[in-house]
């Protein structure tokens, strides 16, 4: 089936065109033109390219690790594509094997039978260090065994990403797992600058939410911080919802590291997508949201109440990025630290139609997974 539409704008991961068409065959985009014979729809906004979020532990009430399931995961999906999310890696953090076994088996049944949006998953635990694993759970936290890399290793869970301590994590071990497809992020770690660049030099390629979690950034010890605003060719996921990070730390990530190496992340908790200030419980722990902010009972933050239209509309009204570059953030950025940017993260023809239309202020009217509608504002 093929369709044609036509927007007020498209921003196609590099330019904005105005009036343009594009048309969609088969869930791929097929050119930015009219076809003759093919039905029009016109619409007000601006079509951009699907975002893309990397981390992803729950959103429309469910909690990935409380239930490990297909049925979790298209909640979560759902929770997310009215904020114009069209891939993400549901998240699994720190818990005991058999949680994350249930978690894999639900990743690979969603794959199979083709949940909208689903990539693949991340692990982010249960290797991390306990001074600075935040609310992820002591009593889980351990060292990486046989039956932990047996997960790691499928071969059927799409896109894996994987973030552990690397002071706890050899660098063997760290090359293990990048030769069975492996995206091996840093975070929730004490480590120093000597041992991040080893653990980047073992083949990780990506930081955990930039600044938090990890060994500061000092004059005399650069810490973790300081080794992932350094390093040239990793990728630094960013929470900008105004409470993780400061807009000035944030501001001089975002000048000192090579444009394209920060991807907009969500790290977002069952609230997101809910209407009402609902709490929930966290391995035990009671998680109170107020406002736009979570937090457990015993002080700690604890993911966030943010989607991805909220973190490119606080990119540009918090740290003065343009549009554009807020939108690249949000989906070529994150697509090429995947390795998907040659079918999503632009629009381009032959790549996957997944489109999201947004009005004058960013929000979202429509969202497009594979040129199928997933979400329209009523």
């Amino acid at each position: 089936m093929k369709i044609t539409l036509i927007a007020e704008r498209i921003f196609d991961g590099e330019h904005f065109h105005e009036d343009a068409p594009v048309t969609i065959e088969d869930g791929h985009i097929l050119a930015f033109d009219t076809v003759k014979g093919v039905k029009e729809i016109r619409q007000a906004g601006t079509l951009v390219p699907g975002f893309i979020d990397v981390q992803v532990n729950g959103g429309g009430g469910a909690l990935f690790n409380a239930e490990p399931s297909v049925a979790c995961i298209e909640t979560i999906a759902k929770a997310h594509a009215r904020f114009g999310t069209t891939g993400f890696l549901p998240t699994l953090i720190t818990d005991d094997i058999g949680v994350m076994v249930k978690a894999a088996d639900a990743i690979a049944e969603a794959l199979q039978k083709g949940s909208a949006g689903v990539l693949g998953v991340h692990f982010e635990g249960p290797h991390l260090s306990v001074p600075k694993k935040g609310v992820h759970p002591q009593g889980f936290i351990r060292h990486i065994t046989d039956a932990e890399l047996a997960v790691f290793c499928r071969q059927d869970l799409g896109i894996k990403v994987v973030t552990l301590a690397p002071e706890n994590v050899s660098p063997e071990v760290i090359r293990t797992l990048v030769a069975s497809g492996v995206k091996v992020c840093l975070g929730h770690s004490n480590a120093d600058y000597n041992t991040v660049f080893t653990a980047l030099a073992a083949g990780a390629t990506g930081f955990t939410h930039l600044y938090n979690a990890m060994s500061p950034l000092g004059s005399r010890e650069p810490g973790m911080v300081g080794a992932a605003i350094e390093s040239e060719s990793a990728w630094c996921g960013l929470i900008v919802d105004g409470h993780h990070v400061h807009p000035a730390a944030a501001k001089i990530a975002l000048r000192a590291k090579p444009r394209g190496k920060i991807m907009l992340v969500t790290d977002a908790m069952p609230p997101v997508g809910m209407d009402d200030e609902m709490s929930f419980e966290l391995f035990g722990i009671q998680v109170l949201r107020v406002g736009d902010r979570l937090n457990a009972i015993t002080g700690e933050l604890a993911g966030c109440v943010l989607d991805m239209a909220s973190a490119v509309n606080n990119t540009v009204n918090l740290l003065g990025l343009p549009l554009a570059e807020a939108l690249r953030m949000a989906a070529l950025y994150p697509a090429q630290f995947l390795g998907i940017d040659h079918q999503a993260g632009r629009l381009a023809s032959g790549h996957r139609a997944d489109l999201v239309l947004l009005d004058a202020q960013n929000k979202v009217l429509a969202n497009y997974i594979a040129g199928q509608a997933v979400y329209v504002h009523s």
